[in-house]
């Protein structure tokens, strides 16, 4: 797997964790280009800095203006929302276990287990985290052990002990697979 697919290569977090974030929400179910483009105008829109308070110093109809769904606009500010009350305290997050973090994160509209866990993965680079729901995950698991049906959710958890403490780092060779054919042993 590992010869086909090259050594592990995560790219490196970009954004704060309230951007990263903001940025899973305005990419959920996009084209990388649009949304990209849309993240854009969504930035500028809020302004030069991205945080809770600019977001909800933000008008809504600038914020649809910029591309945004009327339901990715309530996610955005529902986050904001809570970023500021301290709902969802983002200062200090890392330092908190996986299972808290994904039960806060999901407190928000707009933002379920699979991007809790992606946000895990890829923002605090926690390396035993297991997205048994994420479909590539699982195609990808079918691939590498060439199974002829992907495993479902609860399967996948169990067939996934074996790579604790890393799961995270399987996980990505698992998407990895799913654009990989193996050569026959």
């Amino acid at each position: 797997m590992i010869a086909a697919v090259g050594p592990l290569n995560i790219r490196p977090p970009q954004d704060s964790y309230f951007a990263a974030l903001c940025r899973s929400i305005v990419f959920q179910q996009l084209a990388g280009k649009a949304a990209a483009a849309i993240y854009g105008r969504f930035v500028h829109a809020v302004g030069p800095e991205l945080t809770a308070e600019a977001v909800l110093a933000t008008p809504p109809p600038d914020l649809r203006a910029a591309g945004l769904s009327a339901a990715k606009t309530a996610s955005l500010l529902d986050l904001s929302a809570k970023v500021r009350d301290g709902t969802v305290p983002l200062d200090g997050v890392e330092e908190l276990p996986d299972d808290e973090i994904v039960a806060r994160l999901s407190s928000v509209r707009g933002i379920g287990r699979w991007t809790a866990e992606m946000f895990l993965i890829f923002q605090l680079r926690r390396p035993d985290v297991w997205p048994v729901e994420d479909l590539a995950v699982r195609r990808g698991y079918a691939v590498m052990h060439r199974l002829p049906e992907w495993p479902k959710p609860k399967e996948l958890e169990r067939l996934g002990e074996v790579y604790r403490p890393w799961r995270s780092v399987a996980a990505w060779y698992c998407w990895r697979m799913t654009d990989v054919v193996l050569p026959e042993s």
